[in-house]
């Protein structure tokens, strides 16, 4: 299947199918084991929301994928994709939606699995793609992370 969608900003009317794919791909988020963090997630999507800083991609009646970025913190948020719709390209347009929409000049980061950890190989792939590299090594609601940077413009590297 060859896909080629739009990323678009989520809205509220969205919330309960974008739901469904967080619910979906929850094990491979750390924090969202609970229901109580669901929620918590929910109202967390529906602030990203009213700024416009929410992206999906639709098919059909259902949502394929999101990423939720920070203008302000110049930060890739959280990016997932359907295991039903991957390798179609729907990581890639979100991530190229939401870069057009942050501070180039400013350095972009992103929290990802690290390179040992299997969840790690296909996001370490994507960002490398578009120009991120590895920085520090994190813990994340106590899972193991790697912060990737894409240097500013204007930022020494």
């Amino acid at each position: 299947m060859n896909i080629m969608l739009k990323a678009e900003y989520g809205t509220p009317a969205d919330i309960d199918l974008w739901m469904d794919l967080v619910r979906l791909v929850r094990s491979n988020f750390p924090g969202l084991e609970t229901e109580e963090a669901l929620e918590e997630h929910r109202q967390t999507v529906l602030k990203f929301m009213g700024k416009e800083q929410a992206l999906c991609v639709k098919v059909k009646d259902q949502i394929a994928g999101v990423l939720l970025f920070s203008r302000n913190r110049n930060m890739i948020c959280c990016l997932a994709v359907s295991p039903e719709f991957r390798r179609n390209g729907i990581a890639s347009g979100l991530l190229e939606k939401a870069l057009g929409e942050m501070d180039r000049s400013r350095d972009i980061t992103v929290s990802t699995f690290r390179e040992d950890d299997e969840k790690g190989i296909a996001p370490h792939a994507l960002y490398r793609k578009y120009g991120f590299c590895e920085a520090e090594l994190t813990v994340e609601f106590g899972y193991p992370n790697q912060v990737f940077v894409l240097h500013g413009k204007s930022s020494k590297q």
